[in-house]
Parts: C-alpha cells; structure tokens; sequence
C-alpha cells in the first residue's frame, strides 16, 4: 500500500472519510502488496471453494437473484393485494412481514396487541388467515420468505398446510422462514422464551425441513437486524457466523449429518451505504463459512460450503430529511448487494423512514433492482470487483477481524453463554455510539442532516393504517374460535404440551393444531406455560 501525507490532508479537507463506515481505515492509495492474494487459496473461480468470488459460476447470467420485496400491513385481504401488485409489477419472490403481535406470539385480541394490529405488517392468528393471505396465488410456482422468529415453526406450519390445500405438497415448497432466534437475544429483541428451548424448537424446524420440506430454507441466519442496531460490517459478518455455527453444532449434536441440513441454511445481509465495505464483507462472508464447514465441521459437499445470501438495504440509512435523496441511497447499496454476489435482494422504499411504503414507492424500489439487473452491467460477470488492490485488501481485512470475534465468542463458552454475559449487545452499543457521535460532531457526513440541509419541503404522500383494520382482525379472530371444534384444539394443544416436555419433535404438533384452528397465540401459549420467558438484564 503507498500512502502520503499530503493525499491524507486532501481527503480531509473535501470532506473525505478516512475510515469506513465501520472505521476501518482507508489508505489514499491500493497497490499491490508483499502479501499478495493468493489466487486459488483464497479466491479460485466463482463457484469454486472457497468461494470468494461467488456461489454459482455463472452468476446472474445463469439466473438473476430474486427479486424479493418485503410487504405486509393491516389484514390479509391489503396485503394479499399488495403481493398481486408487485407481482404484476415483475417481483420475482414473495416477503412477508408480520405485525408486533404475531411476531411477538400473541393474537389481535390479546391486550397487549391493542394498537399494534396490522401496524407494521399483516397481522396472522390462524391458518384462516395464512390462507387469506396467499388466495390466488400458486404457491407452487413462487418462493416465499417470512420474517419471523419466535413463532416461527407455527408460521411455517400455517403456510405448509395452505399449500397442501393448494395441492403443492410439502417436499415442493420453495422459500425461507427467518427463525433466526439468535440474532433475537443479540440485537432485536423480539424473543418469548430462554434461548436453550428456542433453539430446541429451531432445530425441530431444521431437521423436519430436512426430512419433509427438502427445498425450504428453515433459518436464514440474520446479520440485517445486528447491523440496524449499529454495529459494525466486522461484528455484522462475525456474529451472524456465530450464529450460524451455533445452528450447526445444534444439528449435529442432535444427530444430523452435516451434510444433510447445512445446505438448506442461508443467510441474511444487510447492505449498507460504504460500498466498498459491503461488497468485501460478502466475499469475506462466504470464505469463512466455506472453510469452516469444511474444515472445522467437516462438511465435503459443495452444497454445504456455499453461502447463499439474501441482502436488504439498510433501513437505518435511511433519513426523513430530504426523503427522496433516499433512492440514491438504496440504489447504491442494492449494487454492492449485486456487486458482492446476493442471491436475494429487497430494495428498502424512500418513504421508509416515515411510514411503510405506498405503492408508488415500493415500485421506484423494485425498479431500482431491475435497472440494475439490465441497464448497469453490474450482472453481466461474475465479481466484477474481484482483483481489486482495495477491495482484496478489505475483504482481508474484514475476515481477520471477524475470526479474532469468533475466536472471544469461542472463549466464552459458545453464544448462548455470550448473551448471557451480554457480550455482543455491550458490544454493538459501544459502536453504536461512536458512529453517532461521529455524525453529531460532524466527522462524517449524512447528507440532508447533517450537511446540505434545506428547510421542510412538501409533506410526502405517506400510507396510513386505517384504526377500523384492527377492530376487523378482532372480529376475525374471535369468530374463528367461535365456530371451530373446542375439543379438537384443545387435544392439539394438549399434544404440544406433552411433546414440549419430552425430545419428540415439535412440528407435527404444530402442523396438526394448525389444522385443527388453534390461534398463534394459543400455540406460543403452551410453550410458554412449560418454558416461561425470558428476561433480559438491560446494557446501558
């Protein structure tokens, strides 16, 4: 690397950042270096181990990533048209997002959903409304993702039955549930149970999607969440790893054979504003996993050692001033999602900081994917960035730092005992802090807020959650129980019970009082009258 003083006093007097946004820092110059990348140890050819240059050899021109934007609010019937129209629009891939209540295990009418229904996404109580939810669209012919963590496995039950009903069966359902309950404790906190029974009920998912749904993804393993509650792309890469090594420690301690379960693991990016950064955290990303699963796990099919990604943009960049100024944000990220190699990508919507998107505004977001995918070139070769003295250096760079995190997760017993210690949410509000008080101070830049601002433009055209969607969930659900067979839901939930308490797996009892009507609620319920929940001591 060649640096000097001069360009140093250059960049920081235009303005410049001399560190990433991670406070990585940033030479004036790349060159070549003593330590030269050695070509088919750490990079080879795009799908080839270790896959540092990309998963398929083809990349986007065998098949483009899937086009995958996240919708959900109010009740079924508007989110379900939401899905149409997006559809028509050329989306490639369904998202589902979830209201606080489902997400949180509770139905529309349980006190502590009052005001929440329908708010932040559509609002699921029953396999009623999973297939409300999805009328008229063929669940054969698309894959779906669902953002769900704690109730996940009543959720994936919910949508396995709609596709039976639809006549696809379970072994050819193509999509995702998040069930990422790690990331939970670490960063979003939306959690109902201790860890130890989470993870017994995320890995009763991991081995029925391995025996019974062969093309489901039954976690993608979450870095979005950890890099929205501010750390860094270094402790996004190295914890979301963790996570993903705890899942497969869990797997094999439960008998699985590796090479069994770990291809139908991904993951899940966020795509951040410094460019460069992100796209060398991706190839970092899919690096490590490789030659841990190989090595450390021993995992010898390829399909196990590629790391398959969906990214999002990120929303915390994202800034009510200037609201517009939004679409050159994602656009940028979206091409480092591209640029590194995603499989999956959902564009975040300019309105996003104020309100859920209208859909003039999901539109210009899906747009924004498919002008990338046809107009800017970005797909037409595999790691276009590959080779790059700075880019090469990063991703170095980024994979020292994440393995001396895993190396300190490692001494600490595992992650489940670095929650418990708060280990990885002492450290991400640490850096939290720096970033904001670097952005209050000035050091680095956020257009519109805190440099080249204007005053208070136009009010935007924001979407608004109409207060009678809620009471119209409420009727719903109390209709449901009203008409359904009582002593049928309550052996199914009695059954939940029983296996809760023993070591059989957990999803035929979800699935069967998914059929019989039981409630989300009333589901997370009987776990949680055997598990309890849990309590997090708070970090300041």
């Amino acid at each position: 690397m060649a640096t000097t003083e001069p360009r140093r006093r250059q960049a920081a007097a235009a303005g410049v950042p001399e560190t990433t946004l991670s406070g990585i820092p940033v030479e004036p110059l790349y060159t070549a270096s003593a330590d030269a990348v050695d070509y088919e140890r750490d990079l080879g050819d795009p799908g080839a181990y270790p896959y540092t240059r990309g998963v398929y050899e083809s990349m986007y021109r065998g098949r483009l990533w899937t086009m995958r934007q996240f919708a959900g609010f109010g009740t079924v019937e508007e989110t379900n048209e939401r899905f149409r129209y997006l559809i028509e629009h050329g989306q490639t891939g369904l998202s589902v997002a979830f209201d606080m209540p489902t997400l949180m295990g509770y139905d529309s009418d349980h006190a502590r959903a009052l005001g929440e229904v329908g708010r932040e996404g559509v609002a699921i109580d029953s396999l009623a409304d999973m297939e409300d939810l999805f009328a008229g669209i063929p669940l054969a012919e698309i894959s779906t993702s669902m953002t769900i963590n704690a109730p996940a496995a009543m959720l994936l039950a919910f949508y396995l039955c709609v596709g039976e009903e639809q006549g696809t069966p379970r072994e050819l359902l193509r999509g995702t549930v998040q069930a990422d309950i790690l990331k939970e404790y670490i960063a979003q906190k939306e959690w109902i149970y201790p860890p130890e029974p989470s993870m017994r009920l995320c890995v009763d998912m991991i081995e029925f999607c391995t025996e019974e749904m062969p093309l489901w993804h039954p976690v993608s393993i979450s870095g979005y969440h950890i890099r929205e509650a501010g750390s860094t792309a270094a402790q996004e890469l190295a914890f979301t790893l963790a996570d993903g090594f705890a899942y497969v420690e869990e797997g094999i301690s439960r008998g699985l054979d590796v090479d069994a379960f770990s291809p139908r693991l991904s993951f899940f990016f966020n795509a951040h504003i410094d460019f460069f950064e992100e796209v060398a955290k991706y190839r970092a990303a899919r690096r490590i996993w490789a030659r841990e699963l190989k090595e450390r796990y021993g995992a010898s099919d390829p399909r196990s050692l590629r790391m398959r990604f969906h990214a999002q943009t990120a929303g915390v960049s994202l800034t009510a001033q200037q609201p517009e100024l939004n679409i050159v944000r994602t656009a940028v990220e979206a091409m480092a999602a591209v640029m590194g190699g995603c499989q999956s990508l959902h564009t975040n919507s300019y309105d996003e900081a104020l309100a859920l998107p209208t859909e003039r505004a999901a539109k210009i977001a899906l747009r924004t994917q498919q002008i990338i995918a046809h107009e800017s070139g970005a797909a037409s070769t595999a790691d276009p960035l590959g080779g790059s003295y700075y880019v090469e250096a990063l991703t170095d760079r980024l994979e020292e730092e994440a393995h001396a995190y895993l190396d300190r997760i490692r001494q600490l017993g595992g992650v489940i005992p670095a929650i418990r210690e708060n280990f990885f949410q002492q450290e991400i509000a640490e850096a939290s802090f720096q970033f904001q008080s670097d952005v209050d101070s000035g050091e680095r830049v956020v257009v519109g807020v805190n440099a080249y601002q204007e005053p208070e433009g136009e009010p935007l055209d924001l979407l608004h959650i109409d207060p009678e969607l809620e009471r119209k969930q409420v009727a719903r659900v109390r209709a449901l129980r009203a008409r359904r067979e009582t002593a049928g839901v309550e052996a199914a939930v009695a059954r939940i019970k029983r296996d809760a308490v023993s070591d059989v797996n957990l999803m035929p009892a979800l699935v069967a009082a998914s059929k019989a009507q039981a409630t989300v609620g009333e589901m997370c319920d009987s776990l949680r009258d055997i598990w309890g929940l849990w309590r997090e001591t708070p970090v300041f």
